[in-house]
């Protein structure tokens, strides 16, 4: 099964163009949607999971026709929100069951059984009787994956899910979310490079509705390979390097500016050949 997205476009009641004629064909495994904030991450994938209409374009997953077909699509749809709410003063084990009760999951027993199995996936069975409201963000997190896999979703969507989360519950959460993508389509929307590098085998890099790149993360960083230069420089030295030079990032160490730039040969002596990474990749093309 593919998620393919034809000529969709979207411009809200302000006038800002949200989605811009995006094309996309999205298989399965973890696909990385990368951006900054106010990229159209968030409209794209509201869109794809049918909580508002675009404008013009088509979006199929499979046979059904997201567009048209919005309770079909409802029925295999996992979505994890960047922001969602919670009852208060109910356990995580209540308001699971009641979720699976919401999919259509009848059986007592049967929803004991894969409530109990997502408590496990999701690490969190030996606090299940804790309420929600009680969490800890990572732990909310992941029990918005658990709900997300209720029903055996074929499309999941999470946007945004390690955004605020301590380097010990995103490793738990990447865990999480390679598992799950061994088996369905899994759309990661992010800003955080890092999550696109360890977990997704394709991605876009996109910014102002626009798709400015696509392929895999190994496919964007070769072909930056030999165009990318450093040089360490004074903080004061900076605007004058700007208006010079491609500078696509900077950040201080010890004290002193690093700075990296894009060019297709040495901009300069004072720069030397640096390897590049999916930053740089990330980088280079928001800068356009």
């Amino acid at each position: 099964m593919q998620l393919v997205i034809n000529n969709l476009s979207k411009t809200y009641s302000n006038g800002v163009n949200a989605l811009n004629n995006i094309n996309l064909t999205i298989s399965k495994g973890m696909f990385g949607l990368l951006g900054p904030n106010g990229a159209g991450k968030s409209t794209l994938m509201r869109t794809i999971a049918a909580l508002q209409n675009a404008d013009s374009g088509s979006i199929f997953l499979g046979d059904i026709d997201v567009i048209n077909q919005k309770n079909e699509l409802r029925k295999v749809l996992g979505y994890l929100p960047q922001d969602f709410g919670f009852y208060p003063k109910v356990s995580a084990l209540s308001l699971l069951d009641h979720f699976a009760v919401l999919k259509g999951i009848s059986s007592k027993s049967e929803r004991k059984q894969i409530v109990d199995a997502l408590l496990q996936q999701t690490n969190l069975y030996e606090v299940r009787k804790r309420n929600v409201s009680d969490y800890s963000g990572g732990m909310r997190q992941r029990f918005g994956i658990a709900q997300a896999l209720l029903g055996n979703p074929k499309l999941i969507i999470v946007d945004e899910p390690t955004a605020g989360l301590d380097p010990q519950e995103r490793n738990r959460f990447h865990n999480i979310l390679s598992e799950i993508g061994e088996q369905v389509i899994v759309i990661l929307s992010t800003h955080i490079v890092d999550d696109v590098k360890t977990l997704c085998n394709q991605m876009v890099v996109m910014n102002r509705g626009t798709i400015l790149l696509e392929g895999t993360p190994r496919q964007t960083v070769e072909a930056l390979q030999g165009k990318i230069w450093k040089a360490t420089i004074n903080k004061e030295e900076l605007p004058n390097y700007k208006k010079e030079f491609n500078v696509i990032s900077q950040y201080i160490n010890e004290g002193k500016m690093t700075i990296h730039v894009f060019a297709d040969s040495q901009p300069s002596s004072s720069f030397v050949a640096t390897e590049a990474d999916l930053e740089d990749v990330y980088f280079s093309n928001i800068g356009k």
